[in-house]
């Protein structure tokens, strides 16, 4: 009678445990399995894919403005996203609803907070409180360590790039019409950079209260 030890299957836990790249790629595939589990439903969930009520399409000040805010990376310290917990609604408001950021490509969530959240800073202070605040955060707030934005106020947006970004929005869902389009670049000639970002800061938040 023989007493020699079996060979371990292909697919047993001694096989998996001694062989790394097995033991990688079996990983990957059930963080794969199971991340297209949880994402892929949500693709058709309506209260992640309509707008909620009252919600409306940027205009191509607030397109230009978002574009100024990515560029200069606020994103770096401020979040779009207000979490469902007692500390943050108290502070900030209702929490953050996916309905909220479908015209947003791409969204600016996240839990970053060296500043405030700003996800509902709409209307919360008056346009000359923004253009003081970009300018010198610390002749509104001491204890600020946020950058000035000077140049802002001295740089024009370039009109016919709302029109460029506002078709680019168009193809990923946002429904801009023909002729608001066409009627964007007469409707921000003369602005400044700075007059986009408030704008866009603005815009931030109002459709849900």
């Amino acid at each position: 009678m023989s007493s020699r030890t079996p060979e371990p299957s292909t697919f047993s836990h001694q096989k998996i445990e001694t062989n790394n790249f097995l033991m990688i790629v079996l990983i990957l595939l059930v963080v794969a399995v199971g991340g297209l589990v949880e994402i892929v439903p949500l693709f058709f969930q309506k209260s992640t894919t309509e707008p909620i009520t009252g919600l409306a399409p940027p205009t191509a000040l607030q397109v230009l403005g978002r574009d100024v805010y990515v560029r200069e990376g606020c994103y770096n310290c401020h979040s779009q996203m207000i979490r469902p917990f007692r500390a943050e609604t108290l502070r900030y408001g209702h929490y953050s609803v996916a309905g909220e950021f479908v015209y947003d490509h791409p969204f600016q969530w996240g839990s970053k907070r060296t500043g405030p959240d700003l996800h509902r800073v709409g209307g919360r202070y008056s346009d000359e409180w923004h253009r003081i605040h970009l300018n010198n955060p610390r002749d509104v707030v001491p204890e600020s360590n946020m950058p000035a934005y000077p140049w802002l106020d001295k740089t024009q947006v370039t009109p016919s790039e709302a029109a460029d970004h506002m078709r680019a929005l168009r193809r990923v869902g946002v429904p801009f019409t023909d002729e608001q389009i066409a009627a964007a670049p007469g409707e921000v000639k003369g602005k400044t950079e700075l007059d986009a970002l408030v704008a866009y800061l603005q815009s931030l938040g109002l459709a849900l209260k």
